[in-house]
């Protein structure tokens, strides 16, 4: 078991038994591991669980961490500091840092893994699902990296993630998306026709068209409108497909919602809801009791003309997906479908469904070059597609730009920046820091050949201890992010390990004949360093380079 797991859980058991509370409860109280250079001389780690118990109990906060810093004892504690209003500071023994260091060495990335005793749970994680009416934009590039990190760092830790692309191929888009390419074929063959109003005006509905007709030849034009939906849709969504790919994501299940239509699975769930009471009839259209789950007002099924509404589907897919037996349901959403997230809830509720169901909703994207933002116009077809910004900066640069800010902050894309090949790049500069150590391990070659379990003891100086803190960091940190959802911090976390080393590196000699042991100590630490780099590498998707 991971050595700082047994002190929190013997902290929580002895304050349950001495104090009949349990501040743990909701994760009010917390154990945090401190890895701030500036605070060091605060301990190992910090803890507000004297204060949080003080208000269960209604007592003096300072009074609990006394008592507490008493009677509490733990092999890993060398001793204990109250501070502040009630915190504790906990100060762990050298014998514990060599312990720490030698399960890194020995389990290598399978120490960050969840222990045997983590729940692990089957997860459908939805994300993109972009209607296939034209090529990805730079806005899905935020959601489509979202979910993907989040499904890396998932899988790792123990669960069971299926990665999901729901395919909006039914319904009014897929219409007026065949309309348009109809007109774009006819236009091409030279018929003076115009574009509807509502169709779709980008130029690669033209490029599309002239394949078309080399394809099929002009007799294409006598084709009915269903052809030019089902030609258009495919072949958006192969483009799509494969700009995801070049952006280094891949789907386990790409759903059709025409499928849920041919099975009959969206008039079997309305039957459903009417059998549990949950629709009703009114002005010939059937509605949903949406307002009785927290909905602003109730929501059309199915109109009064008979066609099934987007809601509809989404009862269905919701349905499918409790069938297939996932315990948890996430969904990546723009901020602009808040709306929609209680509507899922509310049907997730009256169809009975039991699994957890969480939607990550994250704001606009603004893409800024020479210093001003890139102007973009879906209606007029004038749009910066995902395939530009890969080719511009690369996939890997992309995908950290994109994953480096909060979910629920507006993003700026800086291409100038993302361009740039100095420290600035925080791409450049944590591929700087892995090559460093690489480049490290490769002269030490000749005077130490390799580094040995035993040369544990030589990782011992207070510097030494804090960078073992910040590597350690990422084991409860990927646990917080399969809850949280924070994948930011997954970058965040990077660039400071990054950070880290390089004033580690500027401060110490690494390689120094004249102290064999201390440079022994220090190789063995910056290979557990290397070995986490390349563990945040591949979650996050950047390439590991062995030189620059």
């Amino acid at each position: 078991m991971y050595i700082l797991n047994t002190f929190e859980e013997s902290l929580r058991t002895y304050i349950q038994n001495g104090f009949g509370a349990d501040p743990f409860i909701e994760g009010k109280a917390e154990c945090t591991l401190n890895t701030d250079e500036s605070k060091q001389e605060f301990g190992d780690i910090s803890t507000n669980v004297a204060m949080i118990l003080a208000q269960q109990l209604k007592r003096n906060p300072r009074d609990i961490a006394a008592i507490i810093q008493k009677e509490f004892h733990h092999p890993t504690i060398a001793r204990i500091e109250v501070a502040g209003p009630g915190f504790l500071n906990i100060f762990l023994t050298e014998q514990i840092f060599q312990v720490l260091a030698e399960q890194l060495y020995m389990r290598k990335q399978t120490f960050f893994k969840a222990c045997e005793s983590h729940i692990r749970e089957r997860v459908s994680l939805e994300f993109v699902s972009a209607n296939p009416t034209g090529p990805l934009h730079f806005g899905h590039g935020r959601g489509g990296i979202i979910g993907d990190v989040l499904a890396n760092v998932m899988t790792f830790v123990g669960h069971t993630v299926t990665k999901e692309y729901y395919i909006n191929d039914a319904g009014l888009q897929i219409i007026k998306l065949g309309i348009s390419l109809k007109v774009r074929c006819q236009q091409a063959c030279g018929l003076d026709v115009q574009l509807p109003e509502e169709g779709y005006a980008g130029d690669y509905l033209i490029d599309l068209a002239q394949q078309c007709i080399q394809e099929y030849g002009v007799a294409v034009l006598s084709e009915k409108d269903t052809f030019f939906q089902e030609y258009a849709k495919e072949k958006l969504l192969l483009q799509i497909k494969k700009t995801l790919t070049d952006y280094g994501i891949t789907f386990d299940v790409w759903f059709s919602e025409k499928r849920l239509h041919i099975d009959g699975a969206i008039e079997a769930t309305l039957h459903l809801l009417e059998a549990k009471g949950y629709l009703y009839r009114k002005e010939g259209a059937l509605w949903f009791k949406s307002t009785d789950f927290g909905d602003d007002k109730d929501r059309v099924m199915k109109k009064s003309s008979g066609e099934l509404t987007y809601v509809a589907a989404d009862a269905a897919y919701l349905r499918n997906k409790a069938e297939r037996g996932f315990d948890r349901c996430i969904i990546v959403l723009g901020y602009d479908h808040h709306g929609y997230v209680q509507r899922l809830a509310g049907l997730r509720q009256a169809l009975g469904i039991p699994f957890r169901f969480d939607a990550i909703l994250y704001q606009l994207v603004k893409i800024k070059s020479e210093g001003k933002q890139v102007r973009m116009s879906k209606r007029a077809g004038a749009i910066v597609t995902l395939d530009q910004v890969i080719e511009q900066v690369g996939a890997e640069v992309a995908r950290f730009f994109y994953v480096n800010r909060k979910a629920d902050a507006q993003l700026e894309f800086d291409l100038d920046l993302a361009m740039t090949k100095t420290e600035e790049n925080p791409v450049y500069y944590i591929q700087y820091a892995y090559v460093r150590i690489k480049s490290i391990f490769a002269k030490a070659k000749e005077q130490f050949p390799s580094v040995e379990l035993g040369d544990i003891q030589y990782v011992s100086s207070p510097d030494d201890r804090l960078m073992l803190k910040k590597i350690i960091a990422l084991k409860p940190l990927l646990l917080h992010m399969s809850q949280s959802y924070q994948t930011h911090l997954l970058s965040y976390y990077t660039i400071e390990l990054a950070q880290a080393f390089h004033r580690y590196y500027g401060k110490y000699k690494i390689l120094d004949p004249l102290q064999e042991a201390q440079s022994r100590g220090r190789l063995l630490l910056l290979q557990l360093l290397e070995q986490n780099f390349e563990l945040c590498m591949q979650l996050l998707g950047i390439e590991r380079l062995e030189k620059m």
